[in-house]
């Protein structure tokens, strides 16, 4: 008896244990005291210093928002109260300076959830100057496609490592003629929220203002237009249940999880600017499109790469319109004619709230990153317009913006790609 009382007993602990691991384990990240680190490298010696530095900061529960790699250029460093004064002596001993942006990046967190939690819509209304879940996205695309049936259907492009629907709309105003064909793609990076939210509201623009707008209706009739909204659909919806700051892919292929979408593709594989370590934000993958959320994408633009003729994969953020090559600073031979798309699209951006964006290749505007998407679809693909693009803003709030801005960058963007797309239709 006494026996089998100790065994319920053990048990009944056991119970106890897994169930307090199981809350622990579902629990958000949380980052209560980290803050929000920039450093602005002034020479070339300078950009490699803090290269190094980068590489060797895993330990300190170090997070890079955003990546270094010219001059001038800043890298921003999320960093623990734990290990901030290191990090501060180690960037005191090699010369740099930096400037705290983001205090507390918890507190940020709660602050947006807040403001966006405050934003309330109707079961008949979809609020676009908010952020939302992926099924949220994933039933506007059926209420928007099925309001618009006439003009717009919905295509997957695969299922995701964890068996999520990877889904576009397209947007096509005459099925019998052949017309070139635009790609969009947002949320490739899952943390960089502003990117879908944004190119959700530029596909709701061109749908709802198509019958009312010469200027839109002009834009949606010149190119069959394939979007979607959500590239990296498990890793988005990691950062709304586990970890707001999540960047890479769920796959598993070594003692850490995930891959950089957007260093996976088959075009200059790993090479500069992409890490080996499968514990890096930028790990290349154990082999080029070992993502089948990245091979599904390639594959279907490769099916209709003979009509494509541009493509824009959107991040967040540095406000930067960018083109290839990323691999290498060389400039491809056509780069003067993918310059001044880019040159057009930022000027008319600007017009709208005077919001400023850099233009120019990819190498030479932010740093050098090999096997990624622009590069892929205009050196493999032959889509000669292909662009990444950086929406807001340039480190204020970083993945953090608030969500009044949405409908701000959904705007200045969209008069961005009506420029763009009306240089593409012409050259």
């Amino acid at each position: 008896m006494e026996e089998k009382n100790w065994s319920w007993e053990m048990i009944l602990k056991i119970t106890s244990i897994l169930l307090l691991l199981g809350i622990c384990l579902a629990q958000k990240t949380r980052y209560d005291g980290f803050s929000v680190l920039r450093v602005v490298p002034r020479t070339a010696k300078e950009v490699h210093a803090l290269n190094r530095i980068l590489e060797n900061i895993n330990h300190l529960q170090a997070n890079i928002w955003r990546f270094s790699g010219v001059i001038g250029k800043p890298v921003d460093i999320q960093i623990s109260p734990k290990h901030l004064s290191n990090l501060n002596e180690t960037l005191l001993r090699d010369g740099f300076r930096s400037e705290l942006l983001i205090p507390d990046v918890q507190k940020l967190i709660y602050e947006r959830e807040q403001q966006n939690q405050d934003i309330k819509e109707t079961a008949a209304l979809f609020e676009y100057g908010k952020y939302h879940t992926l099924d949220e996205v994933n039933n506007w695309i059926d209420n928007i496609t099925k309001f618009y049936s006439n003009i717009t259907s919905v295509f997957e492009i695969t299922k995701s490592y964890e068996g999520r629907s990877i889904r576009g709309i397209k947007i096509s105003t005459a099925e019998g003629n052949t017309k070139p064909g635009f790609f969009i793609e947002g949320g490739i990076h899952a943390r960089e929220w502003i990117s879908p939210a944004t190119v959700i509201y530029m596909t709701g623009q061109m749908l709802d203002r198509y019958s009312a707008d010469l200027r839109i209706k002009q834009l949606v009739d010149s190119f069959d237009w394939f979007i979607l909204p959500v590239f990296n659909v498990d890793g988005y919806e990691y950062t709304w249940t586990k970890n707001r700051n999540w960047r890479k892919t769920r796959s598993k292929h070594g003692p850490c999880v995930g891959v950089d979408p957007n260093r996976n593709w088959d075009y200059q594989w790993c090479k500069e600017g992409a890490s080996k370590d499968p514990c890096s934000d930028q790990y290349c993958g154990p082999k080029a499109f070992s993502e089948v959320e990245v091979k599904g994408v390639a594959d279907f633009i490769m099916a209709n790469a003979k009509t494509m003729k541009g493509f824009i994969d959107f991040h967040s953020y540095s406000q930067l319109w960018m083109s290839p090559w990323g691999y290498t600073k060389e400039l491809p031979p056509d780069f003067q004619d993918q310059d001044k798309g880019s040159e057009l699209a930022v000027d008319a951006l600007e017009k709208v709230y005077g919001t400023k964006y850099q233009h120019g290749s990819i190498a030479n505007t932010i740093y050098v990153a090999s096997g990624s998407s622009a590069d892929w679809t205009y050196g493999a693909a032959k889509v000669k317009y292909s662009y990444g693009v950086e929406l807001r803003d340039t480190g204020k709030y970083g993945f953090l913006l608030p969500p009044d801005q949405i409908i701000p960058s959904g705007k200045e963007t969209l008069e961005a790609l009506i420029a763009l797309a009306n240089f593409v239709l012409n050259n």
